[in-house]
């Protein structure tokens, strides 16, 4: 018999082709799909209420016997009202619901009716108004207690909408949630007591999870002793079961794929010795951090394997991440071997050589810079050095992906804002070396759970501290009307020989939104507050080698003020640099407001970051700016941006690697995420992967995750 849980849900009773076509909208085309739509919060009927004890702005279900009904009209023309009055052995209560005649054909005197809803009160006494129902049986089936009815004896149909911990779905098109749960009932009916399982039975018995069946049966229908708060937080253990499933099938991909990749090996690998210990030290422009060390030794182990190393370092900003990475190049240089350093934009690769050849310029390593811009007869020379091999290092943008260039002996590739760069542009950096070892660097903290997912066949590295002499940025949220003060604060930051950012959200003035834009301020700034100094513009709009220009005369101390959008965000490095100011502060998210702030702070002095906010702001706006005045620390922040925002919003439209999720959610269940990344690594290191999972991963888990290829 085929595996009925792939059975079209066309073919449950009740659904015709316009319940299906709304079903097949929101995702769900089989019985699968509809058992692994989980309820989104649960209702706890199960306590029948004695009618006696009723009162006034109760939510109760009542068990009785309908006693009468019976359908009244009204002035309203085809407008009807239908009453019963339903009796239990310590009272009775009526039940009204409005334009709904056709109950007189469903419920009628004699049987046995379970009502749950808000009692009302008005002229006529205690009643539910237009409360949910269901049929337990007819009357002769024993007095209607003030408990539900015993089961013991031969069994009406079981109650789904009342008289139980219910479960409440999301409306889907004409699918209401009472529909929905009748069609869950009636496939969890006809599901066999025996379905296949796609967890391996040693990790069931590992985690104690309970069976498959089991779980989906008591994740719709829990049974009446089950904690409603802990169903209502997705802590029972059926509905983890479902939740572990679903990230482990996710995590079984990630880590099969890394074990395949792993699985070629190098025709380079190098080795370290002292000699190679002593010139990375001659480097050293300053003592490593206790998290630059960890960081170096976890890339350096991994380059000293046969596998291709993949690893991501993630590093606060200004954390020190580029001196690590350089750490790395000197062992493949040092073993013989190139490396490509790759940035997002020509202004960061530009820096980013600038100290690299200022590092290396006692070493006997040639660094050569290749960008968008590097003159034809120069790239010409440059692509000749690669080639043969004589440019030991070299710092480029995308233009290091472009087909003229090939490299003599490829042997480490660092790619710096790794997210900024396509998967194209990044396999395609690969490509050029016989399986280099990768080093991805970003300086946005991301949360744990989310690099286990966008991440997970990486190796993650973390430097969690700032280097020495760095000082926390000190923070402000202040109101609008404060401007003044702020304005005096940057005049004396100037005065002192400093520089300032000015952040803004827009470019121009929009009409339907009132924000100071960049343009305006820019020339208010120059002509109306700071008139002695000069005040330099920058948005995103511009053409890049205008924003070269804008960006060069601020880091040279050409420009003292910077009014900035966003742009600046990242790979902006200008030490001198000590005021931040945050215009509409509220309108930034966490993450954002955080790369912002690291702009300054890069050098010796004190620096200040100052968020200016508009009211009224939202509540989410006030968390925001609390969190940022409260802590200097990105991956807290990017905690607590995940928290405020979801994994779609952090990440944006950009990334490819967030699974589609059924049952799962990245930030309530990251501890369940970490178990099952843990044992889906285990198993496919160990070559425990079944024929089923494997069968899986090959045909159907890119479709199930809905994701793009990931290079």
């Amino acid at each position: 018999m085929t595996d009925f849980l792939e059975t079209p849900l066309q073919f449950l009773k009740g659904v015709g082709p316009r319940k299906a076509a709304d079903l097949k909208r929101a995702g769900l085309l089989t019985v699968e799909d509809l058992l692994y739509r989980l309820p989104f919060r649960y209702e706890d009927r199960s306590h029948m209420q004695p009618i006696a004890t009723l009162r006034p702005g109760m939510r109760a279900a009542v068990l009785g016997e309908i006693k009468s009904a019976n359908v009244a009209l009204t002035r309203r023309r085809g407008f009807k009202i239908f009453h019963i009055v339903l009796g239990d052995q310590s009272g009775a209560v009526r039940c009204t619901w409005m334009n709904q005649a056709f109950l007189a054909d469903i419920l009628k005197p004699h049987l046995r009716l379970v009502v749950f809803g808000d009692v009302k009160l008005d002229s006529s006494g205690l009643h539910f108004l237009n409360p949910e129902y269901e049929l337990v049986g007819p009357a002769d089936m024993g007095p209607a207690e003030a408990e539900p009815y015993d089961k013991s004896g031969p069994e009406p149909e079981e109650t789904v909408h009342t008289g139980r911990i219910v479960p409440f779905y999301e409306k889907t098109g004409t699918v209401t949630p009472n529909m929905q749960r009748r069609l869950v009932r009636q496939a969890l009916d006809q599901l066999p007591a025996e379905i296949p399982d796609m967890l391996p039975a040693d990790v069931r018995s590992r985690l104690s999870l309970v069976s498959r069946r089991e779980a989906l049966e008591a994740s719709h229908f829990p049974p009446n002793e089950a904690a409603v708060n802990a169903l209502n937080t997705f802590r029972t253990p059926p509905q983890r079961r479902l939740i572990f499933e679903e990230f482990f099938l996710f995590q079984i991909g990630h880590a099969w794929r890394r074990h395949a990749t792993s699985a070629e090996l190098k025709p380079f690998v190098p080795s370290v010795d002292d000699r190679i210990r002593a010139s990375a030290a001659k480097v050293l422009p300053f003592k490593l951090t206790p998290g630059q060390r960890q960081a170096v030794k976890e890339i350096v182990d991994d380059m000293l394997k046969q596998q291709p190393m993949h690893r991501l370092l993630q590093g606060d900003v200004g954390a020190g991440k580029t001196i690590v990475a350089l750490l790395a190049a000197i062992v493949a240089m040092e073993n013989g071997l190139q490396v490509a350093f790759m940035a997002p934009t020509e202004i960061l690769a530009a820096q980013h050589y600038s100290n690299i050849a200022r590092l290396l310029s006692q070493s006997r390593f040639r660094v050569d810079l290749l960008t968008g811009s590097t003159p034809g007869l120069q790239k010409h020379t440059l692509l000749s050095h690669i080639e043969r091999g004589t440019t030991n290092l070299i710092v480029g943008t995308h233009a290091l992906v472009q087909e003229k260039v090939t490299f003599h002996k490829l042997g480490l590739v660092v790619i710096d804002e790794q997210h900024r760069f396509g998967v194209a542009q990044r396999a395609a950096l690969r490509a050029k070396g016989l399986r280099p070892d990768v080093l991805l660097m970003t300086a946005t903290p991301i949360p744990r759970t989310l690099a286990l997912t966008d991440y997970s066949e990486l190796d993650v590295s973390k430097i969690p501290d700032l280097p020495p002499g760095r000082k926390p940025v000190r923070t402000w949220v202040k109101p609008e009307s404060r401007r003044d003060e702020i304005y005096q604060l940057i005049r004396e930051q100037l005065d002192a020989g400093r520089q300032a950012y000015i952040i803004y959200p827009l470019v121009e003035e929009s009409e339907k939104i009132d924000l100071k834009s960049a343009t305006e301020m820019a020339d208010h700034l120059q002509t109306e507050v700071f008139p002695a100094y000069r005040v330099a513009l920058l948005h995103g709009r511009m053409k890049q080698d205008v924003k070269d220009r804008v960006m060069l005369s601020f880091a040279t101390g050409q420009a003292q003020i910077l009014v900035s959008t966003t742009v600046v965000e990242v790979g902006v490095d200008v030490p001198n640099a000590t005021v931040m100011v945050v215009e509409h502060a509220e309108r930034f998210g966490l993450s954002q407001l955080h790369q912002l702030r690291g702009r300054v702070g890069r050098g010796a002095h004190e620096s200040h970051c100052i968020l200016l906010y508009q009211a009224p702001w939202t509540d989410d706006a006030r968390e925001r700016l609390k969190a940022m005045a409260d802590t200097t620390d990105g991956f807290a922040i990017a905690e607590r941006d995940l928290q405020l925002r979801g994994p779609g919003d952090f990440f944006g439209t950009r990334q490819s690697g967030l699974p589609k999720l059924r049952t799962g959610d990245l930030v309530r269940d990251r501890d369940v995420m970490e178990d099952a990344h843990r044992e889906a690594r285990q198993l496919v290191d160990t070559g425990g992967l079944t024929p089923d999972l494997m069968t899986f991963v090959q045909s159907k888990w890119q479709e199930q995750f809905g994701l793009i290829e990931v290079g």
